[in-house]
């Protein structure tokens, strides 16, 4: 029987975006060519401490996504990226294509979406252990289907456990969570006045989004009232924190086989 494969998947932004912005100098062609010199080698660190068979380097395409289309406000107030970075990318893509890399860019989904989608159909074919590289929560919810999140920055795991004592939920809950009490970054707007805790803990009473509504969206308290008030808008950030599971990525596993 042959080894189970390895898959990586790499949030290429968020690496990139970490690193650019861990310098505290003012935006500049040299700010960014610096940085991507130690991005392109925190993606070195990341292949050597984790020897995958296949790798999935997922950035985003840039450009209105399907969340835009559902909420026209989604990430308004996130700041852009700066232009000396964004122009320095498409060098750094080719950088990484020369290092073996296959780089992933899908219009009008996230990397997000492209890196749910690829671990989602590795774990539901058998071919072994799957590792996202990301800082970032949206993806943690993978956890649930059997990846593990490994967050370069730290060196550390993110694990069932970790999920359940960073946000107090289980991994499965997750989107719940982050529909309950938004996610200002990203402009997703969640229900006014429930923050992380209180979230947690309707879900630890109820279980999921669907019976919060029906036990504590029927209660006459102000938070059942908001609940009900606000229940088209939960309803919406429910859809905007969810990860699109059936991306066209056009490639094959032979495609993301890593040689190292």
């Amino acid at each position: 029987m042959s080894n189970p494969g390895k898959l990586l998947a790499i949030d290429g932004l968020n690496i990139v975006r970490r690193v650019y912005e861990a310098s505290p100098e003012p935006d500049s062609d040299l700010k960014a060519s610096i940085a991507l010199r130690h991005a392109f080698s925190s993606f070195r660190n990341v292949l050597e401490a984790h020897s995958p068979t296949h790798v999935l380097a997922a950035f985003d395409h840039g450009g209105p996504t399907w969340r835009h289309a559902l909420y026209p406000r989604y990430r308004e107030g996130r700041a852009a990226m700066p232009s000396e970075l964004r122009a320095a990318l498409p060098e750094f893509h080719d950088r990484l294509r020369a290092a073996g890399l296959h780089v992933l860019m899908v219009p009008e989904v996230e990397a997000d979406d492209v890196i749910a989608t690829g671990v989602m159909r590795w774990l539901s074919e058998g071919r072994g252990t799957a590792v996202v590289a990301t800082t970032d929560k949206d993806l943690h919810p993978l956890i649930a289907h059997g990846a593990l999140v490994w967050d370069h920055f730290k060196n550390e795991w993110h694990d069932d456990a970790w999920v359940r004592a960073r946000f107090g939920v289980a991994p499965e809950q997750l989107h719940d969570l982050l529909a309950l009490m938004g996610d200002p970054t990203d402009g997703v707007p969640g229900v006014s006045k429930v923050g992380m805790k209180t979230a947690a803990r309707l879900l630890g009473a109820y279980g999921n989004l669907e019976a919060v509504m029906a036990g504590a969206g029927i209660l006459k308290t102000p938070l059942g009232e908001r609940l009900r008030a606000e229940r088209e808008i939960l309803e919406m950030s429910r859809c905007l924190v969810s990860l699109k599971l059936d991306v066209r990525l056009g490639v094959t596993w032979k495609t993301l086989a890593y040689e190292g």
